[in-house]
């Protein structure tokens, strides 16, 4: 309610006599348009009237809502949330409608999948429209699954290079574009062996992206390197973050890859780090997940899992990027 002053009622009536202007304010009363503010004074004439008023606003009609969501919806289409909300649904007809027009035409689970941006083109025809939260609002509404609309969602493509389409071979996954850029060079000058180990292809991970990409590992890559056969190898940074990415990693492949950490290479960071000093090496973000398992440091003798826990502890972490391409043709 929007509170007014007596004056501008007066205003508004366009009446000239007090008598009028009073039998205006009494059928804007009655009308349940108005109603006087009861603390307030009276304006001292006959007959009287209080100074201040509310203004009520009017009630909204809903009822053509209430009318589309009973008979017009399609069953996939649950309406309780919105029959309960009618306010809501009024400000998302437009794109429940066109959600209920897909349905209408299709029916539930009748289309070849298609990606989600192809989906949400098709269906509201904007492309990102189910990656918004307005999207995902309208699902959720609605008692609308992704499921239900058939989807699959996209990955980034992996990058990577390969020296040898041969199988058996040694895959090295890099979490750091700049060490999957070194080491690729490294390879493509006839070079086989990186700190000991004969690699046959590299892969750029992009950090955490790497695992969204590793869910279709077996679509994103050649048959070669999709072999049962193969030994998988990963190198990231030394911290948290790097180390628990592996750790999901592993999970992700499952029974069917066996990654293992590139010991060597991670023994060579730690090497490089003693030469450098505690106090030189950056400090983790407070804002990294520290939550790790441990499958990391089964790999390790003892030793240097405890020099890797103690730079942890320490709140040190030592980049990828400490080994660099002139590392590489050790233990040769």
């Amino acid at each position: 309610m929007k509170r007014i002053s007596l004056e501008q009622l007066m205003k508004e009536s366009r009446k000239d006599s007090y008598l009028e202007q009073y039998q205006y304010i009494c059928e804007q009363i009655e009308q349940q348009k108005i109603k006087a503010v009861k603390n307030s004074l009276l304006n001292g004439k006959k007959p009287a009237l209080h100074l201040s008023y509310w203004r009520i606003e009017p009630k909204p009609d809903y009822r053509e809502q209430i009318e589309e969501l009973q008979f017009q919806m399609v069953p996939a289409i649950r309406t309780d949330y919105y029959l309960k909300h009618p306010d809501v649904y009024q400000k998302e007809e437009k794109w429940v409608k066109l959600l209920n027009r897909y349905f209408l035409k299709y029916g539930e689970m009748k289309q070849e999948p298609v990606s989600v941006n192809e989906r949400s083109f098709q269906i509201w025809g904007r492309e990102k429209f189910l990656q918004k939260e307005q999207g995902k609002q309208i699902l959720t509404h609605c008692g609308v699954t992704l499921e239900q609309l058939n989807v699959y969602h996209t990955t980034e493509p992996l990058a990577y290079y390969s020296c040898s389409k041969e199988v058996p071979q040694t895959i090295l996954i890099l979490e750091n574009k700049d060490t999957f850029y070194s080491m690729r060079k490294y390879l493509l000058n006839g070079r086989r062996k990186i700190l000991g180990e004969t690699i046959g292809t590299v892969i750029y991970g992009a950090g955490k992206g790497i695992l969204r990409s590793f869910e279709d590992f077996g679509f994103c890559v050649e048959s070669y390197i999709n072999a049962g056969d193969n030994r998988i190898l990963y190198f990231g940074d030394l911290d948290y973050e790097g180390i628990g990415i592996y750790e999901r990693l592993k999970e992700l492949f499952g029974e069917d890859h066996i990654l293992m950490p590139f010991v060597a290479a991670y023994e060579k960071m730690l090497q490089k780090s003693e030469i450098c000093g505690m106090d030189f090496l950056p400090e983790t973000s407070e804002k990294q997940n520290r939550n790790i398992s441990g499958t990391f440091f089964r790999f390790f003798p003892d030793e240097i899992t405890e020099k890797i826990q103690k730079i942890l502890t320490a709140g040190k972490y030592i980049p990828q990027e400490i080994i660099n391409i002139t590392d590489f043709t050790e233990k040769e």
